[in-house]
């Protein structure tokens, strides 16, 4: 069986796989995250997602290779990770009360195969009237630090979420379901 390769340094996408009794190879990608805000949102996220899986599967070419990169959209504005905790206020602070878009782009490749595959998946979001009170106390968790938009929804952060429409794996960072229609489709490879 194929190993996977995961073109990232998350852990909550490497405990995702875990769970299904998958043990990826963890690779952190040296590509630098640019994001051009004159760029469609979707595009932006599979592209890093590509150059992320591109970059790793350079060395791992018997081996399939996803790489990932999650979003956050809000009035076409982009958010990624906050620089600092003043960053993360000000996402916070716009995403309060209304809904956005978490996109995660991507990249699954086989390079001996040359098979390269690139989609992604876009979740809704709608978040809760949040007093600056409870901003600042978020902030503090030290939490919003390392995620999109400057939130976890599967940590101390689903305190802020109202509601989510579509897929919630993708709010985390891996779209689970659309990763095994893309692997069982294009790769033979079963998640489950």
């Amino acid at each position: 069986m194929d190993r996977i390769v995961l073109a990232s340094g998350s852990p909550r996408r490497k405990e995702m796989l875990e769970k299904y009794n998958i043990e990826p190879i963890i690779i952190k990608s040296n590509v630098e995250e640019i994001i051009n805000q004159d760029e469609a949102a979707e595009q932006i996220a599979m592209s890093l997602a590509l150059t992320k899986a591109l970059d790793v599967s350079a060395r791992f070419n018997d081996d399939i290779v996803i790489g990932a990169d999650t979003i956050v959209v809000i009035d076409e504005v982009i958010l990624g990770k906050p620089n600092n905790e003043e960053d993360a206020f000000k996402m916070l602070s716009m995403l309060s009360g209304r809904m956005h878009e978490v996109i995660t782009g991507i990249a699954i490749i086989k390079g001996n195969a040359n098979k390269k595959i690139i989609d992604y998946e876009l979740t809704k979001v709608k978040f809760r009237e949040l007093s600056n009170d409870l901003i600042n106390r978020y902030i503090k968790t030290k939490e919003p630090h390392d995620k999109a938009g400057a939130y976890g929804i599967q940590g101390i952060g689903a305190i802020l979420v109202e509601n989510i429409d579509g897929c919630y794996s993708n709010v985390v960072g891996l779209p689970l379901t659309k990763i095994d229609i893309l692997l069982n489709k294009y790769f033979d490879y079963k998640i489950l």
